[in-house]
């Protein structure tokens, strides 16, 4: 498999054949210029969205400065080149509260950059849970709904019975005490009992619109003996 040796870092340059998508740059850790030596590596190496995750707002616009056509997303830290056009797979991004907003946001804008259709819901926890149901016709139309919430979670289960298609649950560090920065919220998640729910790690909006990528992505498939 071919790799690019950065000597700080080795590039997979083979992930966009394998999987659909080039590399995904994580951003803590590295500086502005690491991040902008791997970004033209993959511009150069790749023909899909380049991406760059959890990146504050003043690295950002230093790796902007160096390398330019992207576009920065501050309220869900992520660095885009080359978005992908819209498909016609859609996900509905459902969040419990204002709260999960950030979070929401990173698996909106990370969903859109990879080439879902999109469509967010905000504010249906199940404290009201007349606001959810309210939305329950635009979640069903939907392929896949990515549901965002802390405290206890419940939100996952509420939708999880309401809709027929995939449900990503993804538990977020916001409530009080006991609701130990999203340790609650995961594992009432994966002890729904509305079957079938997926459940990424605490705060991971983008590896829930990862997720959603992968189920379009086997929908693409061709069916064996099909015409081309």
């Amino acid at each position: 498999m071919s790799t690019a040796d950065l000597g700080f870092a080795r590039v997979d340059l083979d992930r966009e054949h394998r999987q659909g998508l080039p590399e995904v740059v994580y951003g803590p850790g590295k500086t502005p210029a690491q991040i902008a030596a791997i970004v033209r590596t993959l511009l150069a190496h790749n023909t899909g969205p380049v991406l760059v995750t959890r990146v504050d707002a003043e690295p950002a616009h230093a790796v902007l400065a160096e390398v330019p056509g992207g576009r920065y997303a501050p309220g869900a830290r992520l660095l885009v080149w080359r978005p992908a056009p819209a498909t016609a797979f859609t996900v509905a991004v459902a969040a419990a509260g204002t709260s999960d907003g950030p979070v929401a946001e990173e698996a909106a804008e990370v969903a859109a950059a990879i080439g879902l259709a999109v469509r967010t819901v905000t504010d249906v926890g199940v404290a009201g849970i007349h606001r959810l149901l309210a939305e329950a016709d635009r979640l069903r139309e939907a392929d896949t709904v990515i549901v965002v919430a802390g405290m206890e979670g419940a939100l996952a289960s509420a939708v999880g019975g309401l809709v027929a298609g995939p449900v990503i649950a993804v538990p977020t560090s916001t409530g009080y005490g006991a609701g130990l920065e999203g340790v609650t919220a995961l594992l009432a998640m994966h002890a729904s009992c509305a079957a079938g729910i997926t459940v990424v790690n605490i705060d991971s909006g983008f590896g829930a619109a990862m997720a959603a990528f992968r189920l379009a992505q086997v929908l693409r498939r061709p069916v064996p003996g099909s015409s081309p």
